[in-house]
């Protein structure tokens, strides 16, 4: 079991390294989709017994962060026209080698931490600290507004995989609690881009900073 589980982690953190250092956006929003699909498996496998919560659980969160949000991204990229980043704040191989840096150092981390020992031997922990990193990293080096979005999809995909560590102790009720705030969220994001893009003719939120009264 604790085998499938690392190869799904690993999978997850390869991710993140793909969307760094892609600059396309329909890429980044696959790997955002996939590594969403991928995380909402877990809850599956660390569970020893069949529940049908927990079942319910992980096929929402698949259906929502694997084909609902991507679909609303992919909606908006339609509207703006636009496929590419072209100027990112932080270039794209800086950003590989910095997450694939935070990925070694997340690892190297998670072996030195005294856990549980239930969690000592998986990837719970470094591929949690590394998709936080790497989130955060495409959320503040990027310029365009959707993959900022992915940058916070990516990195509350993070956070919970942290929250699966407490999955045994808390119920899954916080994390489809949390799911829902998720996609509130991406919605509340997705009328704000459309917005910048109806007003502004572009979705580069470098231009807000030129804005004055």
């Amino acid at each position: 079991m604790t085998s499938a589980l690392n190869l799904f982690i690993g999978l997850a953190m390869g991710v993140n390294l793909v969307a760094l250092a892609s600059s396309r956006l329909p890429s980044i929003i696959r790997a955002a989709a996939l590594q969403g699909m991928v995380l909402g498996l877990l809850p599956l496998l660390l569970e020893e017994k069949f529940h049908w919560l927990v079942a319910v659980v992980a096929v929402g969160t698949v259906a929502v962060k694997g084909f609902v949000i991507p679909g609303l991204l992919r909606r908006a990229l339609r509207v703006a026209n636009i496929d590419r980043e072209m100027q990112p704040l932080l270039g794209f191989i800086p950003s590989l080698l910095i997450g694939a840096g935070a990925t070694i150092g997340a690892v190297a981390l998670g072996g030195a931490l005294p856990l549980r020992p239930e969690h000592a031997h998986s990837l719970l922990v470094p591929g949690a600290f590394a998709t936080v990193v790497c989130g955060f990293l495409l959320l503040m080096g990027r310029t365009k507004a959707i993959t900022q979005v992915c940058g916070y999809l990516i990195l509350e995909n993070g956070i919970y995989l942290f929250g699966l560590l407490l999955i045994n102790t808390t119920p899954l009720i916080v994390e489809a609690g949390i799911l829902l705030d998720l996609t509130v969220a991406v919605f509340v994001i997705g009328i704000i881009v459309d917005r910048i893009q109806r007003e502004f003719d572009t979705l580069d939120t470098t231009k807000l900073t030129s804005l004055h009264e």
